[in-house]
């Protein structure tokens, strides 16, 4: 078994439990409590949004379920290099929504969805066989 991998694999499915989870319990802050329908069409709409990243990294604890635990997958390396280019496109994605947003103190580290997506694309490329 490849310990990056694996480690990759639990990683993306405590993001997918976090995100799903305990993100959208956090997304909640941000209703609308004044009954504007326009604010509500658009606060649904981040939610549909934020939740298709759900989604995604729930299809990406599937996909490195299959590649670590079963001979299914022929390509692995193929995808593996896929996967980690997805994982580093989301984090790269987002530290620039922080570079070009408002800044707020520590807003990096607060926010720092970003270096674990890092990582996990990391882990994927290293653990390439």
């Amino acid at each position: 078994m490849n310990a990056a991998l694996l480690a990759a694999n639990a990683l993306v499915l405590l993001t997918f439990i976090a995100h799903t989870f305990w993100g959208d319990k956090e997304y909640k802050i941000i209703e609308p409590v004044d009954g504007s329908t326009d604010h509500r069409e658009k606060r649904t709409m981040g939610r549909g949004a934020f939740h298709i990243v759900s989604a995604d990294f729930l299809l990406a604890f599937i996909g490195l379920t299959l590649i670590n635990f079963t001979e299914h997958v022929k390509e692995k390396s193929l995808i593996l290099t896929l996967l980690s280019a997805y994982f580093f496109a989301y984090g790269l994605a987002f530290l620039l929504t922080l570079i070009i947003s408002k800044k707020f103190k520590n807003s990096f580290f607060k926010l720092g969805q970003w270096l674990l997506l890092f990582a996990i694309a990391g882990l994927i490329y290293w653990g390439r066989e």
